[in-house]
């Protein structure tokens, strides 16, 4: 393990407009371990993200190769492929443009069978979670999520990167066990990060004018323009004004 007492905090040479910008879903990971410094600095970014009253009730249990980690990844990717098998079936993924092997739909099916294939094996599992101090409530995520964010777009300027999941929903209770996470504790997500076997973005969205509005809802916004040489996506549901 390093000795990370005298290494200072890195600073990167990627923006913050451009890791915004570039920061996409990554799913698929070399076998290169993430080192320690790395990990520190991606939590300490994570630390910085604003809570409700500044109470940081936020956590991070950080899962890697120990025996406990082993057993969480494992029960964590029965619970992927069953969340996964259902949604595929659900949402018609063998079907329309997903039965063409090229296709946007097709690809991003096969990206997610590889990902829960090889979820008992990713570099880093992280559960970011939630010390409640009241009844659980829907604005509860605010404290945490934004965490969550910051966590992602400091692996991403480190050059590593990372998915957020619920994957974990259905194996919940196993996990609690086998942890040891407090009954008031949530656990708000699962990340798995690491070096991408591929690229970071750009990341393709739909058009500014389809998302932003002025002055009242569907009246667009003049000044809601892409900077040129956007890249769009046609994927997801349709736009609903």
């Amino acid at each position: 393990m390093e000795d990370l007492r005298n290494v200072p905090i890195r600073a990167s040479d990627v923006s913050l407009v451009d890791g915004l910008s570039s920061t996409r879903a990554i799913r698929r990971y070399t076998d290169e371990a993430v080192p320690d410094h790395v990990l520190r600095d991606v939590l300490f970014a994570a630390t910085r993200a604003p809570s409700g009253s500044n109470r940081q009730p936020f956590r991070f249990l950080v899962l890697r190769n120990g025996p406990l980690a082993v057993t969480a990844k494992t029960l964590i990717a029965e619970g992927a492929r069953a969340m996964w098998s259902a949604k595929r079936q659900r949402d018609g993924y063998a079907q329309g443009s997903g039965a063409r092997r090229d296709s946007p739909k097709a690809r991003l099916a096969a990206t997610m069978e590889h990902y829960v294939d090889s979820f008992a094996s990713v570099p880093v599992l992280i559960l970011p979670c939630l010390n409640r101090y009241r009844a659980p409530e829907l604005t509860e995520g605010s404290h945490v999520y934004p965490a969550c964010q910051n966590l992602l777009l400091a692996a991403r300027a480190y050059g590593y990167g990372g998915v957020m999941t619920m994957f974990h929903r259905t194996v919940e209770a196993e996990l609690r066990s086998a942890l040891g996470i407090p009954d008031a504790t949530a656990i708000s997500a699962t990340i798995t990060l690491g070096r991408p076997a591929g690229s970071h973005g750009p990341v393709r969205r739909r058009p500014l004018s389809e998302l932003v509005y002025e002055d009242g809802w569907g009246t667009p916004a003049p000044w809601a323009v892409d900077p040129p040489g956007t890249e769009f996506t046609a994927a997801g549901p349709p736009v609903q004004r």
